[in-house]
């Protein structure tokens, strides 16, 4: 295809749709596939007229940024040299062992190992490159070891659509068995006495639905069904508390939880449920003993709260709070040890450890001193310990490990990400900005530049938001950010409403029919980084994936002059369509985010009135690049080749408009650790592109 050749035009072929008396036309509809569930596991049924039309949009994305072939080549050699290539983390002690995982120099894929703790020979169980061989596609979905140390629980997919297949290895002959169970969530967990397994299932719908106890050694087909799940509108999971004890079910859509649980010691008992579900009501679980800790929202405690209850008889009326209530110091997660037990809040945007001593409840915390960090606990093996493992980055500082002694309260550094071709905090300036929002609120905005970046409203500026499912986006260390900051970008995250950046209220403001806030935030963010000087609004580059690619094609729709470019990657565009088809993977479980516009005409009106795909208008638009991945199971692949088509039809400019769809990937692009950067390096040079910065 020649530079000068006229971009695709997808087929019209009308179809109408009507819901609560209102009728709409889809004049891209047939670009979903009906085999859809069958292109997941096997791209290559894809119809032959859908895959033609990919194939020329990728064709021509690939002859628009011809000329920046070189500069991506450069960008993903700078990337890559941030990246110690032959790294390894610090393995976490388990009984006799210490568990963990490394990269070899030039691997794409992890390699997990074990050491003894007191010396010996490192045993390789998992060797990533090697099970990758020959594959297009390749992710390790998860790995644990069982407790009796014999067998590895470990999970595979190789296309891209997250049916992983799960396989059980014998750690002494590092050989699996001759069986696999396929079509699982990823991963398993064992029993205490390591005879049994506990998985997953996902159904033709890719939903998670049925848990299943497996006797190892024995053929799959005669599983036992522990668990389903009759309501498409609730995930399943299964994990284990940290003492071992329980084993733990976990049901929960985006608002409401429902935890049943099983004795490790006892794994063919029927599951006992906790507390049923009720709508709003979200609880997790850890114990101890005979005490269940219960992290939940119960009470109106809308940023939660710590109970305890007794594991005989764990209902609502007998638990008691431990950890109260404190509006606008939202508690994230806990764990409980043997004798201490640690929680993860976050208060006025930032992070902090606490440690709670079980035998007196006297607490203490861990926190820092910058404007913007994250902090994040390890996931650690043993119960009995006073050990744990945090981990601390800024948007200036490279990530940091720490073990801290909760008795002594020693912190001691166990590791220092490298930056191999080099690193100097000083170089830079992280900041923590609020934009005031349209109705008075005001976000939290992360900003990262260089110290010589001149703030006169010249600069290039990418502006990163998500603002859904509650999700923070931390101001941690990105080796990827530094190609773009070293050219004079100024590099910033708006903490909008949809996450929990300022509590769960921040979250329930910018869900259901308050969702618009999250595109006004985001809009509001630009604005002040205008009017502060960082940067003018034809110079900004907008960046969002999956939900936050619905945001880049909200506020594109929106507020297109106030952008210079937009970055949607595997973008939900098509929001009114999919949450109205109940057919996809999330669409019931998502109803509590969104709305449910199949009962709900209010709903139905209140998506209409923003999903990107039904708002496309006859008006100039800022350059584009749309990214998606064809097996995608969380936003399906139509969702951004339908809006590229509907925005190529209608808008009134001919700016950059571009879609790359990865042919042998899914929702979160390509598999291997140096792969994925050459699709970051893509990324990168379009905005490089779009704000003349490309020499």
């Amino acid at each position: 295809m020649k530079q000068d050749a006229l971009p695709p035009r997808a087929d019209v072929r009308p179809t109408t749709q009507e819901t609560h008396g209102v009728t709409r036309q889809d004049e891209y509809a047939w670009l979903r596939a009906d085999n859809w569930q069958e292109v997941m596991r096997d791209p290559a049924v894809l119809a032959d007229d859908i895959r033609a039309y990919l194939d020329a949009e990728n064709a021509y994305q690939d002859d628009r940024m011809a000329p920046t072939k070189a500069l991506q080549e450069k960008l993903f050699s700078e990337m890559r040299g941030r990246i110690k290539e032959d790294d390894s983390s610090v393995p976490s002690p388990d009984g006799a062992f210490a568990y963990g995982l490394k990269y070899e120099t030039g691997g794409q894929q992890p390699i997990f190992f074990r050491t003894p703790r007191e010396g010996g020979e490192e045993t390789v169980l998992i060797h990533g490159d090697r099970e990758a061989e020959g594959k297009a596609y390749f992710r390790i979905g998860g790995a644990g070891q069982s407790p009796d140390h014999k067998l590895l629980a470990w999970a595979y997919d190789d296309k891209g659509s997250e049916y992983y297949s799960l396989r059980l290895r014998d750690i002494a002959t590092g050989k699996d068995m001759d069986y696999a169970v396929e079509d699982t969530g990823g991963g398993g967990v064992f029993s205490a006495d390591s005879k049994y397994v506990f998985y997953v299932r996902l159904d033709a719908n890719h939903r998670p639905s049925k848990l299943f106890r497996h006797e190892i050694g024995t053929d799959p087909a005669g599983d036992v069904l522990v668990y389903e799940e009759k309501d498409a509108g609730f995930f399943m999971g299964v994990g284990k508390t940290q003492s071992g004890d329980t084993i733990v079910i976990d049901i929960h859509d985006h608002e409401t939880s429902e935890v049943w649980m099983i004795p490790a010691d006892r794994p063919t008992a029927d599951p006992v449920l906790i507390a049923p579900r009720e709508t709003g009501i979200e609880y997790s679980v850890e114990d101890h003993g005979d005490t269940l800790y219960i992290l939940t929202n119960a009470d109106d405690a809308e940023d939660f709260k710590i109970v305890t209850a007794p594991k005989d008889n764990p209902g609502r009326d007998n638990w008691t709070d431990l950890v109260a209530h404190k509006p606008g110091c939202l508690i994230l997660s806990h764990c409980v040890y043997k004798t201490f037990m640690t929680r993860l809040e976050r208060e006025d945007g930032l992070p902090r450890i606490v440690i709670r001593r079980l035998a007196d409840n006297i607490e203490h915390s861990i926190a820092f001193d910058e404007e913007a960090y994250s902090l994040g606990l390890g996931d650690g093996y043993e119960f009995d310990t006073t050990t744990i493992r945090f981990s601390y980055s800024s948007m200036t500082t490279p990530s940091q490990t720490f073990d801290y002694n909760v008795e002594t309260r020693e912190r001691v550094l166990r590791k220092e990400q490298e930056i191999p071709s080099g690193h100097n905090s000083e170089d830079y300036v992280t900041r923590r900005l609020m934009a005031p929002a349209a109705d008075g609120e005001t976000v939290p905005v992360s900003v990262l530049y260089r110290k010589d970046t001149k703030l006169d409203g010249s600069a290039p500026l990418l502006l990163y938001g998500y603002g859904s499912y509650g999700i923070t986006v931390s101001a941690s260390f990105n080796t990827n950010c530094l190609s773009l900051v070293d050219r004079g970008f100024v590099y910033a995250i708006a903490h909008i409403r949809g996450g929990k950046d300022k509590g769960f209220r921040w979250y329930k403001d910018g869900r259901r029919e308050n969702k618009k806030n999250t595109f006004t935030d985001f809009i509001s963010a630009a604005d002040h980084l205008v009017a502060e000087k960082f940067t003018a609004h034809d110079r900004i580059v907008a960046q969002g994936g999956s939900a936050g690619g619905m945001l880049m094609g909200a506020v594109a729709n929106m507020a297109p002059r106030k952008f210079g470019g937009i970055i949607a990657e595997v973008p939900f565009v098509d929001v009114l369509n999919t949450m109205l088809d109940d057919t996809l993977p999330l669409t019931p479980p998502e109803w509590p985010e969104w709305g449910n516009p199949v009962t709900d005409k209010a709903a139905y009106d209140y998506i209409g009135s923003y999903s990107p795909y039904d708002n496309v208008a006859a008006q100039d638009y800022p350059a584009i690049l749309a990214v998606a991945g064809l097996t995608d199971p969380r936003v399906t692949y139509w969702e951004p080749a339908k809006w590229v088509a509907r925005l190529r039809a209608t808008r009134t400019n001919d700016s950059f408009l571009m879609l790359k769809t990865n042919m042998e990937a899914g929702h979160g692009g390509a598999s291997g650790r140096f792969d994925r950067l050459k699709e970051v390096a893509l990324v990168q040079a379009f905005a490089l592109m779009v704000t003349g910065k490309t020499g």
